[in-house]
């Protein structure tokens, strides 16, 4: 950057390590930028960023990114929950070299955060998953995929190179693909498990009912079911002949809801990778996944997607953390949308977090670039919120951190 006539003169390449002051870099990088007339390609605000994203969107993929279940109670009282913890700054600490990382299920992450599972990402941009990994792999985030992403687990971990990845599963009704699925991930090089169990079924969604939009048969998030052997094996004609028999096919098959718990200390056995259970709001279900097999569990309510109505995530979070926290990992998902966001809820007992919908709106309003502008604000907002709460490390928050009105 040249200089400005304010005396600041050319800028320095972004930090590559998180414990550097991220924060004040990408502070100053927009600042300086903006002084030289040098708008952002994107919204720094996560609101304006949607709405950016929003212009770019079919009416499908509106509904599936912005909608919820029913009355979308619970997708707002996710987000209303964090009003009701403030954060209690500490004031003249030493906050002068901070630390993002954590450790979670005995990996070190650069950052507490790792970007959600959230499939059929063609929707909103045509290099789809491919695109979020290639964000990821450019700031070392971790990326947790979708078994309904619309590439192929193979092909994401290529372009994550050495970032963490961890495989997303929804559960199919026949062993035979899930065993598939579970070996190619472990192939693949996923270091985690992710077993979504709220999904036995999808949720009464008004929006995506309304538009009948359906995107499995638009082509949306099949590429790990129509490259996997096992599935194909179970086809009458290959998909490549009869596509829409195969989207049925994997509908049929989507989910077993008479699974219980014995169920999944058996899918567990059958895997290497470390898993964790994902939706689980009440105490005695983590008990119960910890029991199972599972290293611990993600207190999420699909981003207010499955049922209208339920707790709040963050509501659930204190509980859970009391019962499992001291033995098993917590991590936490659904309203985060800021860097405060994330503290709060590391301060409630999680050991990191997991970002969801702003870094699809990036995605959609402009591909790696704009999932990568999304992460570097979010994560330069969390970098600087530590750092003013008078926390020098994520690991050193606690309850102190928080009171609840």
């Amino acid at each position: 950057m040249t200089d400005d006539g304010d005396g600041i003169g050319e800028q320095t390449a972004p930090v590559d390590d998180p414990s550097d002051p991220y924060g004040e870099f990408r502070q100053t990088e927009v600042f300086l930028n903006g002084r030289a007339g040098v708008d952002p390609d994107y919204p720094i605000a996560v609101a304006d960023l949607r709405e950016q994203a929003r212009e770019t969107l079919d009416a499908d993929a509106e509904a599936y990114l912005f909608g919820g279940a029913g009355r979308e109670d619970t997708m707002r009282e996710n987000r209303d929950a964090f009003v009701d913890y403030r954060l209690v700054p500490r004031m003249l600490r030493d906050v002068s070299d901070r630390d993002l990382s954590v450790s979670v299920l005995d990996s070190d992450l650069p950052v507490p955060f790792l970007l959600a599972p959230i499939g059929m990402q063609s929707l909103f941009h045509e290099d789809a998953e491919l695109a979020t990994a290639r964000a990821c792999a450019d700031l070392d985030v971790p990326l947790v995929l979708s078994s309904v992403a619309s590439e192929t687990p193979e092909d994401v971990a290529e372009e994550l190179g050495d970032t963490t990845g961890w495989f997303q599963l929804y559960w199919n009704a026949d062993p035979a693909v899930t065993e598939s699925f579970l070996a190619r991930a472990e192939d693949a090089g996923y270091e985690a498990l992710v077993v979504t169990a709220d999904t036995p079924f999808t949720g009464w969604r008004e929006r995506e009912l309304q538009q009948a939009s359906l995107p499995f048969f638009d082509g949306h998030g099949l590429a790990t079911y129509l490259s996997d052997p096992a599935f194909r094996e179970a086809l009458d004609s290959p998909p490549e002949e009869n596509e829409a028999a195969a989207v049925q096919h994997l509908l049929d098959g989507f989910s077993d809801a008479s699974r219980t718990w014995s169920d999944l200390a058996d899918l567990l056995d059958g895997t290497d990778l470390p898993a964790l259970v994902k939706g689980v709001l009440r105490p005695d279900d983590a008990r119960r996944a910890v029991e199972a097999g599972a290293e611990g569990v993600i207190v999420s309510n699909h981003g207010g997607r499955q049922v209208d109505g339920e707790i709040a995530a963050l509501d659930a979070l204190p509980g859970i953390a009391d019962e499992i926290g001291d033995e098993a990992t917590v991590l936490f998902d659904s309203g985060i949308r800021g860097g405060a966001d994330a503290l709060r809820a590391i301060a409630l007992g999680a050991d990191a977090v997991l970002l969801g919908r702003p870094y699809v709106y990036g995605l959609a309003a402009g591909g790696a670039d704009g999932v990568r502008s999304a992460v570097e604000n979010f994560r330069a907002d969390l970098d600087l919120t530590l750092g003013l709460l008078g926390y020098a490390a994520v690991t050193e928050l606690d309850r102190d951190a928080v009171v609840e009105q």
